[in-house]
């Protein structure tokens, strides 16, 4: 049995997964911004000016500096527009990211739950993006960042701390002591350096694709490290029948955990 088969704990525990390149390939706001614009609620030049911001984000990676612009960019992407017109994108977004989830991502959903574990995403997306996919993929929950709203309208403020690097750790405490979690018997997923907070705050965390930053501390401090393929949902169901990818996915899922136990095992030595 590979170490993900056995979820036993002694205490109410659950698992945490990172939205964008963990749970799912690619960006989830990036989904939402061309919905968003295709529906006329953000104008071009405020959509391509996420668009920039988005990618230099992720290829300048985690600072107090970039954090503030991407605070800056999901808050700015929503400020002026209703609530209700941006909740009813839904309908268009979440099957859209639902192609987008990775099989072993689902694999390891599925076997928490056989587990008894509570499974929740918690992104820096707003939560109105986050809870229908978690509802969608059959989570007990999605925790985002929660934007200001006043008379129905997106002010462009939060509301609350945003759901990043230590935000996510704020997050999942005050979840832990609502549902009388146990933090050190919880799960958390991620492919960020960013997420170090949370993964160092929950005594079981994994590096999922990590960037090499983080891998550098996984093999360190041996957590596990598993390598998802970039294979999603929607290319899986597409071939199918030609390629058999149903058996690929396991297969890759299975490397990765090989992959893991390797790492273990030099950090052993």
């Amino acid at each position: 049995m590979s170490e993900f088969s056995e979820f036993a704990s002694t205490g109410p525990s659950a698992a945490f997964f990172d939205l964008d390149r963990t749970l799912i390939s690619g960006s989830s706001v990036f989904v939402l911004g061309i919905a968003a614009w295709r529906a006329h609620l953000v104008a071009p030049t405020q959509f391509a000016k996420d668009a920039v911001g988005a990618i230099g984000f992720r290829v300048a990676g985690a600072s107090d500096n970039t954090s503030s612009k991407a605070r800056d960019r999901i808050l700015g992407a929503v400020q002026g527009v209703r609530r209700d017109d941006l909740v009813a994108l839904n309908a268009l977004i979440v099957p859209k990211l639902m192609d987008r989830v990775r099989p072993e991502a689902q694999r390891l959903l599925d076997q928490h739950r056989q587990a008894g574990r509570a499974t929740y995403i918690v992104s820096a997306s707003p939560v109105e993006l986050v809870s229908p996919l978690a509802a969608a993929l059959g989570m007990t929950g999605g925790v985002g960042t929660v934007s200001e709203i006043i008379d129905g309208v997106y002010t462009g403020r939060l509301a609350g701390p945003f759901c990043y690097a230590e935000g996510k750790v704020e997050a999942i405490t005050e979840l832990a002591r609502w549902e009388g979690l146990d933090l050190a018997q919880c799960y958390a997923y991620s492919d960020s350096a960013s997420d170090m907070p949370m993964l160092q705050a929950v005594g079981h965390p994994v590096a999922v694709n990590p960037d090499s930053k983080l891998e550098r501390i996984a093999q360190r401090r041996g957590w596990p490290i598993v390598i998802f393929s970039q294979r999603t949902k929607a290319v899986v169901r597409r071939t199918s029948q030609a390629l058999g990818a149903s058996s690929l996915a396991v297969g890759s899922f299975i490397a990765g955990i090989k992959y893991a136990a390797h790492y273990r095992g030099n950090s052993a030595n």
